[in-house]
């Protein structure tokens, strides 16, 4: 059984589509247990995986409120005790909470797994709710057979936190394919881009976490250096209306998108992918620029550092948006060296990261646990 909270789009629900189809029916009998997307976000099985079969339980979504995560929680032990799986497999961390405590309420010898596709360790809450989150995800993992982690960076966080032992976890990194990429031409021609621009692109939800204001920030500081840049933006989120406003009243050179499904027409119109968070776990955007030969430019927080080789795929920063700002116009003035990069990143991003691969190392996890 695979719980998470909800399938919006974004990486957990990229890497979940791809071991419900990779992992095969004449060996697993798996079922997804997720919850509803909010009002702002779209739904990344309505828009891209219509063939990934999924049960729905409300109150399992994003939001916390009592009621409702006191009825999914019920409905999660329900399910459990009906369907009876050998493994119980998490993903993201309100449902990786209400479906391992589910489990433990129930007899059985059903085996724990949660994967950490990031951290809720900074940058997210207060300190008093940081240390009670910590308090929880130690107990959590007190009683987890395994833990799996999509970069190194953000078990070692964990690990330092307290959270887990060593042995417990399982590095696992995301596995994603892209789609055939058309002509540069016609996707600029696409978004009404000049075709002798250079494009930039931020592809991501666009929340705090993601720093829309520090990508302002650059906005305004590369276009002071040069004419030519244009960024297209591509996401949804609550602070979304800070980059339209900007945009619109600061005559910002910018294309805001909203939420897209066709990933490959932004990057085969772009020339770089910048990503301004001040937290991330292995983001995919940076894995999907990398499949298309586009190098990035990103703050070097969380496991960027494991998708993006510095110096050689891409050039990582500090937070300072000037930093971003002057590595963007350094790859804007060297076109040669953006596409030698590029095509570094290519070749590195298409060896690590492939579906099969990620399928691979989850089926060995879950023989290992079984047999062990």
């Amino acid at each position: 059984m695979r719980i998470i909270a909800r399938m919006n789009v974004g990486g957990p629900a990229v890497q979940i589509s791809g071991l419900m189809r990779g992992l095969g029916p004449d060996r697993y009998d798996h079922r997804l247990i997720t919850g509803f997307c909010g009002p702002d976000e779209a739904d990344y099985l309505e828009t891209q995986a219509p063939d990934v079969p999924a049960m729905r339980i409300r109150g399992l979504g994003r939001a916390i409120d009592a009621k409702d995560d006191l009825r999914a929680f019920a409905e999660l032990r329900r399910i459990i005790r009906d369907f009876d799986p050998h493994i119980i497999h998490t993903h993201t961390a309100k449902a990786g909470a209400e479906g391992r405590l589910a489990a433990l309420t129930i007899r059985g010898n059903h085996k724990l797994v949660h994967t950490f596709h990031g951290h809720l360790l900074h940058g997210y809450f207060s300190p008093p709710k940081t240390k009670a989150v910590i308090a929880v995800e130690r107990q959590l993992a007190r009683r987890s057979t395994a833990l799996v982690s999509v970069g190194q960076q953000v078990r070692d966080d964990l690990l330092a936190a307290g959270i887990g032992r060593d042995e417990q976890y399982r590095l696992i990194p995301p596995g994603l394919s892209l789609p055939p990429l058309p002509d540069k031409q016609a996707a600029r021609e696409l978004f009404g881009i000049p075709h002798d621009s250079f494009v930039i692109a931020f592809v991501g939800r666009i929340t705090q976490i993601k720093r829309p204001d520090r990508f302002i920030e650059v906005v305004r500081s590369v276009s002071k250096r040069s004419d030519r840049a244009h960024f297209l933006v591509a996401g949804a989120g609550d602070l979304a209306s800070l980059i339209e406003q900007a945009a619109t009243k600061e005559r910002l050179p910018i294309t805001y998108l909203g939420w897209r499904s066709d990933i490959e027409n932004i990057l085969s119109a772009s020339d770089a992918m910048l990503l301004t968070s001040d937290n991330e776990g292995t983001p995919l955007s940076l894995i999907q620029a990398g499949m298309a030969g586009v190098p990035v430019v990103s703050t070097n927080v969380g496991s960027v550092s494991e998708v993006v080789e510095n110096g050689s795929t891409g050039i990582l920063c500090g937070t300072d948006s000037e930093g971003l700002a002057k590595a963007l116009t350094d790859l804007l003035s060297d076109p040669t060296g953006a596409a030698v990069m590029g095509e570094r990143g290519r070749e590195f991003s298409e060896a690590r990261f492939g579906v099969s691969r990620m399928v691979q190392d989850h089926s060995s996890l879950y023989e290992d646990i079984l047999r062990n």
